[in-house]
């Protein structure tokens, strides 16, 4: 990879789901597929910024930014553009010098994954970005769209990790997740992408205690320690159940696949993106039997 290119891999969370943003610990892991991202700088008197975005390597947004005003000059999707121009404002404010020189870029990103999987179109993003401005990833981040961080860190370590929110420190430790039964784990893509600030909403108008943060903590550390698909098993189906009576919201399984034989676990937002379960016996058809057609083996996909 030359000096002027960057990749940050995509990330699923698969604990402590919205209880990360309290301090609460949670397990995270790295997919294969990510974002790339390559800049062209070109010493001319255009303080411009020249932004191709593709995704799966078919063009999306195109724009052109006047950089030293700041205003977005042209573009193909407004809203879009305006959220770019937004970043690049917040990397001029944490990095000054970065655009005082006569320049223009040229940046060109590929998402690699379609953008309705929840896979981390924006964390990539920013942490690509953090790099090419030698800017601190959180920071960006917080200030362009706020959550927890893990996503970051996942792009950053391009690692499974343990990550925990301690009064606004991040605490990120890499880990190893390779159970001897991950050969048994698949993924399906429920292919109905969620809000995720709206689900964050939710879950801020509920009162949280030192007791349930802990609780889902040590979840996270057994889950990271099981020995066994039947234990693994067990443990996610209590975090299910714990998260769906705190929440007031019914799980995935019942919802979706109450005749399911196994567990299923909500990944991130619940119920829109992706969900973890195990094999049994022609899971495939079963999935595909209730419209639920994207079945990917684990490490197909992590």
């Amino acid at each position: 990879m030359n000096p002027n290119s960057y990749f940050s891999p995509g990330k699923l969370l698969l604990t402590s789901e919205y209880l990360v943003l309290d301090g609460a610990l949670a397990l995270a892991v790295p997919t294969k597929m990510g974002q790339e991202m390559s800049v062209k700088e070109i010493r001319d008197a255009g303080h411009l910024i020249n932004w191709e975005a593709f995704h799966e390597n078919e063009p999306w947004l195109n724009l052109k930014i006047d950089s030293e005003n700041w205003q977005v000059l042209e573009t193909n999707i407004p809203t879009s553009a305006e959220f770019i121009l937004k970043v690049f404002k917040i990397i001029d404010e944490l990095n000054p010098i970065k655009f005082k020189e006569n320049l223009t870029y040229h940046f060109k990103t590929n998402l690699q994954f379609p953008a309705n999987y929840g896979l981390g179109s924006s964390s990539t993003l920013m942490n690509n970005l953090s790099q090419w401005a030698e800017v601190n990833p959180f920071l960006l981040n917080e200030k362009s769209l706020g959550g927890s961080g893990y996503d970051i860190a996942v792009a950053k370590e391009n690692s499974a990790i343990l990550f925990q929110k301690i009064n606004e420190v991040n605490q990120i430790t890499k880990v190893e997740f390779k159970p001897v039964f991950i050969n048994d784990f698949i993924l399906i893509h429920l292919n109905q992408k969620q809000d995720s600030r709206e689900g964050i909403n939710h879950y801020r108008s509920k009162s949280k205690s030192e007791k349930l943060l802990k609780e889902f903590s040590e979840l996270t550390e057994s889950i990271l320690k099981a020995q066994n698909i039947e234990e693994f098993s067990t443990l996610m189906e209590i975090h299910e159940l714990k998260l769906s009576d705190f929440l007031g919201l019914e799980t995935v399984k019942s919802r979706l696949f109450s005749d399911c034989p196994v567990f299923i676990k909500s990944l991130g937002a619940w119920g829109g993106d992706f969900i973890l379960s195990r094999k049994f016996p022609d899971y495939k058809n079963y999935f595909i039997s209730k419209n639920f057609p994207k079945v990917f083996d684990w490490n197909n996909l992590v």
